[in-house]
């Protein structure tokens, strides 16, 4: 059996330069978009997402964004994700495999299409702010998740990128977006769980995409 070679090279510079911060961020950067996330798993490792979409005030983007995000390898040391859907499949990208996790810039980058469909706002306003949130230093929380059927240490970090942004009252519930990166060792690819939500209006149901790593028996 081969294993991936691991490498230093920067996650964000390989993937997109759309949210490299301008300045070297500190440990909430770091944590995020850890490097090597992906050194040592087996080429035949395939990392399952399960991906859950739900936009009160637009069925169907909720339906067409809840599915599976599934993460392989392919020769010359690349991964490709794909988006699955029932029968259906879409092929995502395909991005250095000795760099990092790329399902971290799928994340923002689908939560970031999500919101500036729902509020009119500019995707480079909003992913300006979010770099922005990077760079600070926000509490990391330590504790336990449950994972292929044992508890398994986790870092919690929660980012609230339009907190005290001078738009907020043109996100309405938006503005209180809030991003949840679950990470832990423990797990393959390091991301356990990633997270945005906003609340709903007057008490209801809210925004919320979630991508949660499946233990490799459940994503069959």
């Amino acid at each position: 059996m081969r294993f991936r070679r691991g490498g230093l090279t920067g996650l964000a510079l390989a993937l997109s330069l759309a949210l490299a911060p301008p300045l070297r961020a500190g440990e909430t950067y770091d944590l995020i978009f850890r490097q090597g996330t992906l050194s040592g798993l087996p080429e035949t490792e395939v990392l399952t997402y399960r991906r859950e979409v739900s936009v009160p005030e637009a069925p169907d983007q909720s339906e067409r964004g809840t599915g599976d995000v599934r993460l392989s390898f392919e020769p010359g040391d690349l991964v490709r994700l794909t988006f699955h859907q029932d029968e259906k499949h879409g092929n995502i990208g395909t991005f250095p495999a000795d760099v990092g996790n790329p399902v971290i810039m799928y994340f923002v980058e689908t939560v970031l299409r999500d919101v500036a469909e729902q509020t009119g706002g500019s995707p480079f306003y909003l992913r300006n702010r979010i770099k922005e949130a990077l760079l600070l230093d926000v509490p990391v929380e330590t504790g336990t998740a449950d994972f292929d059927g044992a508890e398994v240490p986790v870092r919690i970090l929660t980012l609230r990128p339009f907190e005290a942004d001078a738009n907020r009252d043109k996100l309405g519930a938006y503005a209180d977006l809030a991003l949840t990166f679950t990470l832990s060792e423990d797990v393959p690819g390091w991301y356990r769980s990633l997270a945005a939500t906003a609340p709903g209006a007057e008490g209801g149901a809210g925004y919320s995409s979630t991508l949660t790593l499946l233990p490799q028996e459940a994503a069959q």
